[in-house]
């Protein structure tokens, strides 16, 4: 088969993760729908690649509007079709009342990016005196970043087998769980997604804690 019917399937795969995340109450789900290294690729399978984003909005958006979910994207708009952002910033405004689920899709997205730019935000509102230096900290710089408002995630499956993130949300995953199954994503359906998350819930999640400490009732910290 071809990579373009690869991505077909694929977008299968990401129809079936969005229900099984909702049905299981996952308040966020974050896709790497598109990299900054991604225009790379041959035009033909890149030009494929907005199709089936297209498709999967029309074909979607009743559904999200049923079910609560919010669309949203993280990324930098410059170089997409304007085909591509007429569509998604129609379902972004037609979702964002919705409040039981946001789907963020990963379009034109790269991470070193995505930090240099909140860089160049910070610089600027210091600049302006809308923030001094000594309010910079962690919490306000993530607050320039893409996800702003949004918590880190828990969890990143990578799939294909590859050990790697790839550019993808490197602030946010300081401590996020990480779980890498040789399942290739077009093949990645609830089965695989409800594996990775019984294998998130039996991680213990210390954040620079022992296991004693953890587990320890006097320490008043529960077991995560």
């Amino acid at each position: 088969m071809n990579r373009i019917h690869g991505h077909r399937e694929g977008a299968k795969s990401v129809r079936a993760v969005v229900t099984t995340c909702r049905k299981l109450n996952i308040p966020y789900l974050t896709l790497y729908a598109f990299s900054k290294e991604n225009w790379r690729r041959p035009q033909q399978e890149v030009n494929a690649l907005w199709d089936l984003l297209l498709e999967y909005i029309d074909s979607q958006l009743p559904e999200m509007l049923e079910k609560g979910i919010r669309l949203n994207t993280i990324g930098d708009r410059e170089r997409l079709p304007e085909r591509v952002i007429g569509a998604l910033d129609e379902a972004k405004e037609k979702t964002r009342k919705n409040r039981d689920m946001v789907v963020n899709l990963a379009i034109n997205y790269g991470g070193r990016q995505e930090i240099v730019s909140g860089i160049r935000e910070i610089v600027k509102s210091v600049m302006d005196g809308q923030l001094s230096v000594e309010d910079i900290d962690m919490e306000t710089f993530s607050d320039y970043l893409f996800t702003a408002g949004q918590p880190d995630p828990d969890l990143l499956i990578r799939t294909s087998g590859e050990f790697r993130i790839s550019n993808f949300l490197l602030w946010q995953l300081a401590y996020t769980e990480i779980y890498v199954t040789p399942i290739l994503w077009p093949d990645f359906r609830e089965k695989e997604l409800v594996e990775a998350i019984k294998d998130y819930q039996g991680r213990e999640r210390r954040f620079g804690r022992t296991s004693d400490q953890l587990h320890s009732p006097q320490a008043g910290i529960p077991a995560s």
